[in-house]
């Protein structure tokens, strides 16, 4: 029986992670020195977007095995479906917006618009970005007015919205000035539809060429994109899912290496566990054991 990694690592609603699970709020602000504490386990998963801001101090966070810091002048970016950890902080000041993808896209005719920013939903990409003085100082004055609308006793979700679009393209012109090459919207809309899919297919064993059909495009145009964006073939970013979940599991849950195999389509358990040595540069078992005394304390 397949285990669900639902069951193993919780997901949360914006509600339930400003300790309100009755609320169906789709969009709130909070500095870091006024929040309560969230009533969530350290380890989880958002069903929504998270931007955090560093005014000083330091924070450690984690996102699918990858470690972070946060500094001052620090913009984080957390995204639906990421195992999150949020590990360490010293003196911390800043703090969190929250917000759905169906509150970004109220009323918006063209619903690829979440889509065509690039540092969201992106798991080739850094999350965490740090700013120049002057475009951290812009930022955060974008901030204030969102956090200034959402205290008011009229405030009116409108103009949350728009505030919400006027920062992230704010951030968004910080990241493509950071960028070495111009990414089209049109390639960064392609690979996002690519990565849900593959979020919804991976233990399929679909190929390219599968993925490829139902975004009724060629295998060579999915791997142009694939490859021009993540600097990966598109059989690799597959493959990487793949293991990406096998990690999850390998932490989270007590199924044996072949059963978990099995899970992702992988039906022959000897050569996932090459695989998995070949790309992790460890035995799963290792890994397992290295990961369950990390986060199953």
């Amino acid at each position: 029986m397949k285990t669900s990694l639902k069951s193993l690592v919780p997901s949360y609603t914006i509600g339930q992670f400003i300790n309100q699970p009755e609320n169906k709020t789709q969009c709130e602000i909070t500095d870091f020195e006024t929040m309560q504490e969230p009533d969530i386990e350290d380890i989880h998963k958002h069903l929504f977007y998270e931007v955090l801001w560093t005014d000083s101090g330091t924070s450690k966070h984690t996102i699918d095995y990858r470690e972070y810091v946060l500094t001052p002048r620090t913009l984080f970016f957390i995204s639906p479906g990421q195992i999150h950890y949020f590990e360490k902080w010293h003196k911390l000041k800043g703090g969190s917006l929250l917000f759905t993808e169906d509150f970004f896209l109220l009323k918006q005719q063209q619903k690829d618009k979440l889509f065509e920013v690039s540092f969201l939903d992106n798991f080739y990409a850094n999350p965490c970005l740090k700013l120049s003085k002057r475009d951290f100082t812009d930022v955060r004055h974008t901030i204030d007015l969102l956090q200034s609308e959402k205290s008011r006793t009229d405030s009116s979700d409108v103009i949350v919205q728009s505030l919400l679009h006027i920062l992230i393209a704010q951030v968004q012109r910080c990241v493509d000035a950071g960028s070495e090459r111009s990414i089209s919207k049109k390639y960064t809309v392609l690979y996002k539809q690519f990565k849900r899919l593959l979020d919804e297919h991976f233990s399929a064993s679909w190929t390219a060429s599968d993925y490829a059909d139902a975004l009724t495009i060629t295998p060579h145009h999915l791997n142009l994109v694939v490859k021009h964006i993540s600097g990966k073939t598109a059989t690799e970013a597959i493959r990487a899912r793949s293991l990406l979940e096998a990690k999850r599991y390998l932490t989270f849950s007590d199924m044996s290496i072949t059963e978990i195999a099995s899970v992702l389509g992988f039906f022959d358990s000897s050569y996932f566990s090459k695989l998995f040595r070949a790309e992790v540069g460890q035995s799963a078992l290792e890994f397992k054991k290295q990961m369950s005394e990390k986060y199953r304390k």
